[in-house]
């Protein structure tokens, strides 16, 4: 059964501020899907279907957020192998929670203001690394 931790429309159908371009509701789930590509945590079949796509979003010539929705803007379980499943399905929400907070930006209107930059991905990397290798040690337990 696959399980879907979010999608870009979830975001722009609801409360999603009008004046932004819905570009801006793959930004945060394209930080998290661009860092669990460079950890090796997505499935083979996913990196196949998008060879090309990730080739551009590791040299960065391609945003996240971009390949994002090249990837009908969904984050999914068949997108991931099984310890980014595990991983996604243990501290995604808390991903969200503290999203603004890691990029310093907790004066922000919401979440969708933030630019979509390789230094605010390259902040969120540096998170979830740190939050990758605390989960990682709590599960060698």
């Amino acid at each position: 059964m696959m399980t879907v931790y979010d999608k870009a429309k979830y975001h722009y159908d609801n409360d999603f501020p009008p004046q932004l371009s819905q570009d801006q509701a793959y930004v945060h789930i394209g930080f998290f899907l661009g860092w669990l590509i460079e950890k090796e945590l997505c499935s083979e079949e996913f990196l196949e279907d998008y060879e090309e796509e990730i080739k551009a979003f590791k040299a960065r010539e391609l945003l996240s957020s971009r390949l994002f929705k090249m990837a009908a803007g969904v984050l999914a379980s068949d997108m991931l192998n099984e310890e980014g499943n595990a991983f996604a399905a243990s501290k995604y929400d808390s991903y969200m929670s503290d999203y603004l907070y890691i990029l310093n930006q907790e004066d922000a209107e919401s979440s969708y203001h933030v630019p979509d930059t390789w230094e605010n991905y390259k902040l969120i990397c540096e998170e979830l690394d740190i939050v990758y290798e605390m989960w990682c040690q709590k599960r060698e337990r």
